[in-house]
């Protein structure tokens, strides 16, 4: 038994294991990087694009990722790991460099689609391929070294980006995200062909050729009404579940212009901004969720949405950079609130007989709100002004705080 730990224990921190680590924190860098800092201001101010332009440029690359995500999972069953990773690293390389040489729009547009093509099967691989080799007794440890790997990358990219950006010039920001990519590519070379474990693959293989003996048509319609019978928990977590991603959305295209334009912040001073929230958020995380655990959820969800839904309505109020860093702050606490809160709301409305059926559904409505939010976001901007977007995500997060309310939990211990 002893030795057995300890192998699992090595498993965990396999070549195999690590590779996909990298993989997953340079390119969560390379796409918080170009979504949140540059593309925003690039195309304001380098190619004078409209927040409007700016907004669908952004949710291209969410659409290019929702559109991917139902069938990745047989992808990777099919191809295996190598090819399925090293197509999508292509593909985000190829985005990359793309965004990198055009100075018109519709290949800005053309590329954030091929970094959303590229970055969809970024985490069913990296999930599946560490669980398979962390075995049940090892999933919670290595679910946490994941997700430390994707908040490592998605709040250090936008912020260490800044330090290669100069006055209105992107050639060396560009030329970075080229030069990780280049590593992305080399490290998913490495990755082994097929699943290791040999079994599993097998048990998946022999359920996907029963699946594709039904007619489509068939498929289809088993496959909505494990969803329905999925509704039965609460139909409210549906909208909720859009909400909550479109009030994120909004803020995408939009924030790093309000720093830029109307508090006209240096790269420096906007990247102190983004650490005042995201460094928060990021240490507050852990002790949240364990007193989501130990207290339950609905605290947790009110306090998240009324801290988040406050600061966002009186942000572009505030008069004093003192009192815009505070308001920063709340955000990440608020938002350290929400996010192990709202995951255990979602985990506890999926009932573990229908887990795989309806888990698909679930990111796909969610996938939405990031694709409707930078659209919106952006011809609020243009028409009505800088306060426009956040009123609208503060606004949105209030009605969550509401509509939460009436959304049923289940109990700790409860069977569904």
């Amino acid at each position: 038994m002893i030795l057995m730990q300890k192998w699992r224990k090595n498993q965990l921190f396999s070549p195999f294991v690590i590779e996909l680590l990298i993989i997953m924190f340079i390119v969560e860098f390379v796409k918080g990087a170009l979504l949140i800092t540059i593309l925003p201001v690039y195309m304001k101010t380098g190619l004078g694009a409209s927040a409007f332009i700016i907004g669908w440029t952004l949710a291209a690359q969410y659409i290019g990722d929702n559109v991917l995500r139902t069938p990745v999972g047989w992808i990777i069953d099919k191809l295996g790991y190598r090819t399925t990773m090293l197509t999508g690293v292509l593909l985000t390389f190829i985005s990359v460099i793309l965004m990198a040489t055009t100075s018109q729009y519709i290949w800005m547009i053309v590329g954030c689609a091929l970094l959303g093509f590229g970055t969809a099967p970024l985490w069913p691989c990296v999930i599946t391929g560490t669980t398979e080799v962390a075995g049940e007794d090892g999933k919670a440890t290595i679910m946490s070294v994941v997700y430390m790997a994707w908040l490592s990358g998605v709040g250090l990219g936008p912020v260490a980006i800044n330090f290669f950006v100069g006055e209105n010039r992107y050639t060396m920001a560009f030329r970075l995200l080229i030069g990780c990519m280049t590593v992305v590519v080399l490290v998913a070379l490495m990755l082994p062909r097929k699943s290791s474990t040999a079994d599993v693959a097998v048990e998946k293989a022999l359920t996907h050729a029963k699946i594709q003996k039904a007619p489509l048509a068939q498929r289809i319609s088993v496959y909505l009404s494990e969803v329905r019978r999925s509704m039965s928990v609460s139909p409210l977590m549906f909208p909720a579940m859009f909400a909550q991603t479109f009030a994120l959305g909004i803020l995408t295209p939009i924030l790093t212009l309000y720093a830029k334009e109307v508090l006209k912040l240096s790269s420096f001073e906007y990247s102190m901004f983004l650490i005042a929230g995201g460094a928060v958020t990021v240490i507050c995380l852990v002790p949240m969720g364990k007193w989501v655990d130990r207290r339950g959820i609905r605290p947790f969800l009110i306090a998240g949405f009324t801290i988040s839904a406050a600061a966002l309505l009186l942000f572009t109020y505030a008069k004093s950079m003192t009192i815009l860093y505070v308001l920063v702050a709340l955000l990440g606490i608020g938002y350290a609130f929400i996010i192990p809160s709202w995951n255990a709301l979602i985990a506890s409305a999926i009932p573990p007989e229908k887990r795989g059926a309806v888990w698909g559904f679930f990111l796909t409505i969610e996938g939405l709100g990031m694709i409707v939010g930078p659209i919106v976001s952006g011809k609020l901007w243009d028409v009505y002004g800088y306060h426009a977007p956040f009123l609208m995500s503060g606004s949105v997060l209030v009605l969550l705080l509401v509509l939460q309310m009436f959304i049923s939990i289940p109990k700790k211990g409860m069977v569904r």
